[in-house]
């Protein structure tokens, strides 16, 4: 077990968010997500590496006319356990003993960055009959394709901030156009990741390779990317296009990797118009 903290602060964050808090099990791994009810088709939502489910609130609070959220606490932050293991297939095991115990069906999927390799293996391991998949900015580095664009040591930096005690001003230093709610929830949560899960996930960023995956994804599903992000360049929305032709991309103008918080209004209404598309009768 790494050393990991929730400050009373962060949890009294979630008294304002419109979800109720879900358990379920993994193996020996108890797993928490944000769920946002309703009769809609379910939506899982798996955020990024140092994401923990309330950070994508502000996301899910945008869909919920469209769809039933399901925010998971990835292993290793937020509210759920660590794991043994912090791979692909691990990550996916978690989405679908989440979706199980919860019985969701025909879920669709959205993921951002690391969530959104999970996404993908979820979706092409198809062992819970996924309704679509929306990737939003997947990293596209691997085994010969260069490293990850922020190294492990920004992870860690970051981290050890947040440890210590940071606040919005000193987030907004390394991510100064979020809101400001945004910056605030990461200063509260960040501290609840667990050390390990950043770096193991870090490495599969660089030694797992997202085009193992991305071809195979079935359909419908859409990929979005932001037009300044070095996570997604040129280079890999054109080999996305030609190794998954069915799957729609879609560039959100003035983002980089953090596409919902750098253009919040573009990104999410690009994403709600993607959804609609897959759950359109004639999709």
């Amino acid at each position: 077990m790494t050393w990991r903290s929730v400050p009373q602060s962060a949890l009294a964050d979630l008294a304002d968010v419109p979800a109720t808090s879900r358990w379920a099990r993994s193996g020996e791994v108890r797993l928490h997500a944000l769920d946002y009810g309703g009769d809609l088709p379910p939506l899982v939502v798996l955020p990024g590496i140092t994401s923990p489910a309330i950070t994508m609130d502000f996301v899910a609070r945008e869909l919920t006319g469209l769809v039933r959220p399901v925010v998971l606490d990835v292993r290793g932050r937020g509210l759920s356990d660590e794991g043994d293991g912090y791979g692909l297939e691990e990550y996916a095991e978690d989405t679908e003993a989440l979706i199980a115990h919860l019985g969701l069906d025909r879920p669709l999927l959205l993921g951002h960055s690391m969530g959104a390799r999970i996404a993908a293996a979820v979706a092409v391991r198809a062992k819970v009959s996924p309704r679509g998949t929306v990737l939003a900015d997947p990293p596209m580095s691997g085994p010969g394709r260069g490293p990850y664009p922020t190294t492990r040591e920004v992870f860690l930096r970051q981290l050890s901030e947040a440890r210590r005690g940071t606040d919005a001003d000193e987030v907004a230093a390394s991510w100064p156009t979020w809101p400001r709610r945004e910056q605030e929830l990461r200063a509260r949560w960040l501290s609840s990741c667990a050390e390990e899960a950043i770096v193991a996930t870090h490495h599969g960023f660089e030694h797992e390779d997202f085009f193992d995956w991305w071809p195979r994804v079935p359909g419908p599903a859409h990929l979005l990317y932001g037009a300044d992000s070095p996570v997604v360049t040129a280079e890999g929305a054109r080999e996305a296009a030609e190794s998954n032709p069915a799957a729609p991309l879609h560039k959100i103008p003035g983002a980089g990797h953090m596409i919902f918080w750098d253009a919040p209004a573009i990104a999410t209404a690009t994403l709600r118009d993607a959804l609609r598309t897959i759950l359109s009768p004639a999709a």
